[in-house]
């Protein structure tokens, strides 16, 4: 047992556990390889928070089982929001499975690989620092989410809230930076809740201030936010803190009051805009990104309009739309039918982006002609490719530097919905 293929759908939450494992296979002498077929292990890193993902899982599910039938010494895992506390049902239903992974329960599953190949995992470090990180990575903070809205199963899969400590993170973040990591995103359910588990008076601010102090690192993001947690304190660490990005990711869910009470969602349309209009007021130049799930049950057509409403008002610099799909055991399933029919699910997911497109359009063409400061993180193609301080993606020509985690001035010349487009500026990068 020389090989490990680790795949992975969904959040960047679940990213950042595939990369977890990844690193503790490498300390124990596992190395990762590219095709499935040649994997002594084969784990698939699953989501289930909508239907999509849980049939992308199912699938994958299927190819691999079928791979095992040649393929019979592999050890087959499935980790992740697909895996709840109790795994028989799964296992009488994907036989195939060697092995049922709850999220960040990892060490099981290096107890079984270790035994196997006879060494001991003692004195791996099962952090979030990987062994070959990139120019970005992401740092899970706080797990779990302690409130329960009826369309989510995350509560049931990754349990309570829980805050890791500063030091850890710091700790952690350190050792990403003299790997040559330049921006961290910290991760969370409802990351804007950090600390409070603490019970002293910690918040993410505290946090984003530590963080902060770390020599090597340019940029800090963080996403998942909750309204309900999005301090001023917190608002102004952003605005004053010079490596925080002004991009901040703040869910409302649905633009009516009626259906964010049956989301469980705990405020109103009229407090999400306030909070809105005091960070935009507090912050210059700030970006908001939020998240809108269509054809909830019970969403009438004037309600949706209401949401459709909220978008245009609001101009918003993304929107996550996604129609509603049934998850079991959630509330919601309990509760309430599931009453849109698909295809109003589908019109409505469609006004929503058709909508916030024109938006994105106009406000990126606002961009034509400045100066944004671009972290590169890839090359594809003939362009380098980043991100600005407001997660807008930028392309720039290829030359003949390598401009890889560089940070770099890109004049902008061209815009379009989902992207900017100009040509390195700074003496010594441009060519």
């Amino acid at each position: 047992m020389n090989t490990y293929h680790i795949w992975t759908v969904g959040c960047q939450m679940n990213e950042a556990d595939s990369e977890r494992l990844a690193s503790a296979f490498d300390q124990i002498g596992l190395t990762s390889v590219k095709d499935p077929e040649d994997a002594d292990v084969m784990v698939l890193n699953s989501c289930v928070v909508r239907q999509s993902a849980e049939d992308k899982v199912i699938s994958k599910i299927s190819f691999s089982q079928n791979l095992k039938k040649t393929h019979p010494e592999q050890m087959l895992v499935l980790m992740g929001c697909m895996v709840g506390p109790e795994s028989k049902l799964l296992s009488r239903r994907f036989p195939e499975v060697d092995m049922f992974v709850r999220p960040q329960e990892i060490n099981p599953l290096l107890d079984s690989i270790s035994e196997k190949r006879k060494i001991s995992w003692e004195g791996c470090v099962t952090n979030y620092a990987q062994s070959s990180p990139g120019v970005s990575c992401n740092v899970p903070i706080i797990q779990g989410c302690d409130f329960m809205c009826s369309f989510c199963i995350i509560p049931y899969r990754r349990g309570r809230q829980v805050s890791r400590s500063i030091q850890e993170i710091v700790d952690e973040i350190k050792i990403l930076t003299d790997r040559g990591v330049k921006e961290v995103t910290l991760l969370g359910q409802t990351v804007d809740a950090y600390g409070h588990d603490f019970g002293n008076g910690t918040e993410l601010a505290d946090l984003l201030f530590k963080v902060h102090e770390i020599d090597n690192l340019e940029r800090i993001r963080f996403l998942t936010s909750h309204p309900s947690f999005m301090s001023q304190r917190i608002i102004e660490s952003i605005r004053d803190l010079p490596k925080v990005c002004e991009n901040i990711n703040l869910p409302i869910q649905a633009g009516n009051d009626l259906v964010l009470e049956r989301m469980r969602r705990p405020y109103s349309t009229d407090h999400y805009k306030k909070l809105l209009y005091q960070i935009r007021n507090t912050i210059p130049d700030v970006t908001v990104s939020t998240d809108i799930i269509v054809g909830f049950p019970g969403e009438t057509d004037d309600q949706f309009q209401e949401t459709l409403k909220l978008v245009e008002d609001l101009e918003f610099s993304k929107v996550h739309c996604a129609a509603y799909s049934v998850r079991p055991g959630t509330i919601a399933e309990r509760r309430y039918d599931d009453d849109v029919p698909r295809l109003t699910k589908i019109d409505r997911r469609q006004a929503i982006e058709e909508t916030q497109k024109i938006i994105q359009e106009r406000n990126n063409l606002k961009c034509h002609g400045s100066v944004q400061s671009v972290l590169i993180e890839s090359r594809r193609k003939n362009n380098w490719i980043g991100r600005n301080r407001n997660d807008k993606l930028v392309y720039t020509g290829l030359n003949t530097k390598d401009l890889s985690g560089q940070l770099v001035d890109v004049k902008i010349d061209e815009t379009s919905a989902w992207s900017l487009k100009g040509s390195v500026t700074n003496v010594g990068f441009s060519e």
